[in-house]
């Protein structure tokens, strides 16, 4: 494996795979599979759970990283083409990612959207631009449309709780004060029709996914069995649901627009998930979130400290999936 960018770059079964190669370590470990090996982290947006969770599964592996914060104890990179370098930054990615990728044996890059031109971050061009970059097995850590390490590690979580493969998955919007990516939602989605899930995505007016994220999950859903839908009906949506998976995003009505998405979710603080959610969902219905979450925005602490919420599970799981992915890649 010299890429992992997009959980659709690998048919079901090489993903089951790969998430029995995860279970595998996290019964047998291996603490010494990868001694000598070096993983470059370069991290273009915050993090606590992929930094943490890359750092652990590398030394459980018995490996060692190096973490790059551009800006932050490092030179400020420029990442747009034929820039005019006068502002603060003083090196380039065509000149750092190379020599960052001479230094060790695979490296992982977050990078987020812009949240400014639709087209190009759904282009995911800064990305293809690492990508080409990078003569050394690539991990996407995250990227503008997508983020394959938390849907590896959600699809686990749902093997691990035994949920169907047939069961209703509903993706939804939830509140949160201010746009945020689409890149979680998108895998998510991708995952759970690549999972033959019945799923569906609500989420009110005006933040409708794009329709070539939609369009790429339905493809996946039909060679898989499953099917996908999307509502603006909450309660609809969930009846009979078996998986909530709640997530905030920007709308893509008014992509790049503050002020206007700002008005459009001014109305929408009831989209804050509560256990009257869940009033005609399957019993013993789950709630999954990939963190971090506002409390009492998105989601009430009903909820986060009920039985429902697997959330702490999801997160240990980035880990464990992650170790597979880098033993993939690295074990000689």
């Amino acid at each position: 494996m010299k890429r992992f960018l997009d959980l659709a770059d690998f048919e079901p079964a090489q993903i089951r795979d790969l998430l029995a190669l995860a279970q595998r370590l996290q019964d047998s470990p291996e603490p010494g599979a990868l001694a000598g090996k070096i993983l470059g982290l370069v991290f273009f947006n915050p993090s606590l759970r992929t930094l943490s969770s890359f750092q652990a599964g590398m030394a459980r592996l018995g490996g060692s990283s190096f973490v790059i914060t551009p800006g932050q104890g490092t030179w400020q990179l420029e990442t747009r083409l034929n820039a005019v370098m006068n502002g603060g930054a003083a090196e380039h990615i065509r000149e750092g990612i190379p020599v960052l990728a001479s230094y060790c044996d695979a490296l992982g890059v977050r990078a987020f959207a812009e949240g400014k031109n639709l087209e190009q971050d759904l282009g995911e061009s800064l990305f293809r631009m690492i990508d080409e970059l990078c003569d050394k097995p690539l991990i996407n850590l995250e990227s503008a449309v997508n983020h394959p390490c938390q849907a590896l590690a959600d699809w686990k979580t749902m093997d691990d709780l035994a949920v169907p493969q047939r069961a209703k998955f509903v993706l939804s919007w939830v509140y949160h004060p201010r746009a945020l990516p689409l890149a979680v939602p998108a895998a998510t989605l991708h995952m759970a029709a690549q999972r033959g899930m019945e799923v569906v995505v609500a989420r009110p007016e005006g933040y409708a996914l794009p329709e070539s994220i939609m369009n790429k999950a339905r493809a996946a859903a039909a060679a898989a069995g499953g099917s996908v839908s999307e509502t603006t009906d909450r309660a609809a949506a969930m009846a009979g649901a078996q998986v909530l998976y709640a997530k905030e995003w920007g709308t893509t009505a008014h992509y790049g627009d503050a002020d206007a998405d700002q008005r459009l979710r001014a109305e929408l603080t009831d989209w804050c998930v509560r256990e009257s959610w869940f009033k005609h969902a399957a019993r013993g219905a789950k709630f999954m979130h990939c963190l971090p979450v506002r409390r009492n925005v998105a989601v009430a602490d009903e909820i986060l400290d009920g039985p429902r919420a697997v959330v702490r599970r999801e997160a240990f799981n980035r880990m464990v999936v992650q170790m597979a992915v880098l033993y993939r890649m690295l074990k000689s």
